[in-house]
């Protein structure tokens, strides 16, 4: 069984910082992108950032304020948020997607049940 769980979340002031960390734990032979997404009230869950081998991509909206990084070893992805920004509230859901349980696995998209980041003006 294959278990995605975050941490990191809280309420910080606006200009405040704060660091997610999701890891993946269970049979897992390979992981082919991680990231993150939001969700606000009533609306739908957006891409925040997500890293592959390749390289890293972020939403127009935080760009220059997140950063996104991994460590593959222990299956594990982290969003450092900076200059954070009351429009950033949201619960944030953290995305493994292309997982694969051994070398002849399917792959297939985990997501983790997600933390409240509240960013108060």
């Amino acid at each position: 069984q294959v278990q995605l769980v975050e941490s990191g979340g809280g309420l910080v002031q606006a200009g405040g910082s704060l660091k997610l960390s999701c890891a993946a734990s269970g049979s897992i032979f390979n992981i082919a992108t991680m990231g993150w997404y939001r969700q606000a009230p009533g609306k739908q869950r957006d891409l925040v950032a997500r890293i592959t081998s390749d390289g890293s991509n972020f939403a127009d909206s935080v760009k220059g304020r997140f950063t996104i990084s991994r460590d593959t070893a222990k299956n594990t992805v982290y969003l450092q948020m900076n200059s954070l920004k009351p429009e950033d509230t949201g619960v944030y859901y953290c995305n493994a997607d292309g997982l694969r349980k051994s070398i002849r696995d399917y792959p297939r998209t985990y997501w983790g049940q997600g933390t409240q980041v509240t960013v108060s003006s």
